[in-house]
């Protein structure tokens, strides 16, 4: 693998319009972004309305300014709905700009065979809806509660082999899954990837911290997905809307340079 598709989530920028977050990606030279918050809200169907007005404006703007948008990020749940019918007011926008996905969280802690087998059912929906509708965008399911947990989430991919994962790997290294031994087990259900930097305090808690002042084994992650001849997108999920404290993406994105680069290619 000679390169990534570098990318940030904009959770980092919430205050940020969708203009102003592409000037932020081009004083980084990084060319994709993950949609998450758009001016000061998680709510990015009624905030690119705001902005663009139509989804063919909101997708000219992404070609002039030559800038690709990796996901557009949902607040749905997959364990525990009962229907995914909240994704229909991004599928129009995410196909006039050719995004590849729509993230939904995984949901639940302890999730059992029912769960699972509702899960499969409602994907199986999806994949029927978007055969039917010719659709380009898919779902992808985020390892950020119960597929957190490796035991869960290779269950989760046993069952629904055609899964579409964005592996969080520092939920799932936190909470003590080897990356490669992982990597091994989900590796072709992987489309997209989550990092941040980590330590832990006198009291065992883990805080984040800027990339490459923390634990997080970022050298390690990179010689894995070496092997992989595939372009995953490598986003930085700085979580300064849920955190306010922490300092802004624009000082994280400049430590994340060397971070990001560990490695040989």
């Amino acid at each position: 693998m000679s390169a990534f598709d570098y990318c940030f989530s904009t959770l980092g920028c919430s205050e940020l319009s969708l203009h102003e977050t592409a000037d932020l990606a081009q004083r980084h030279g990084i060319a994709h972004v993950e949609l998450r918050t758009l001016s000061g809200t998680v709510d990015l169907i009624p905030a690119l309305t705001a902005e663009f007005a139509t989804p063919s404006r909101f997708a000219a703007f992404l070609a002039e300014r030559g800038l690709k948008v990796a996901a557009l990020n949902t607040s749905i749940r997959l364990f525990g709905s009962t229907d995914l019918s909240a994704v229909e007011p991004f599928i129009d926008w995410a196909e006039a700009a050719d995004i590849s996905y729509l993230r939904i969280f995984d949901g639940g802690k302890q999730v059992g065979l029912d769960e699972m087998t509702q899960a499969a059912r409602l994907l199986d929906d999806w994949r029927a809806l978007r055969q039917s509708r010719g659709l380009n965008v898919d779902l992808m399911i985020e390892t950020h509660d119960a597929l957190a947990d490796l035991e869960q989430l290779l269950a989760f991919v046993t069952r629904v082999p055609a899964a579409r994962i964005l592996w969080d790997t520092h939920h799932t290294w936190a909470k003590g899954s080897d990356l490669k031994t992982l990597w091994q087990h989900i590796a072709q259900n992987v489309a997209h990837l989550h990092v941040k930097d980590s330590t832990t305090d006198s009291d065992g808690r883990r805080r984040y911290v800027l990339p490459g002042h923390g634990d997080f084994p970022m050298a390690q992650l990179l010689s894995i997905l070496q092997s992989d001849e595939r372009q995953i997108p490598l986003s930085l999920e700085w979580e300064r809307h849920w955190r306010p404290e922490l300092p802004p993406l624009d000082d994280a994105l400049k430590a994340a340079r060397g971070w990001w680069r560990q490695g040989a290619f």
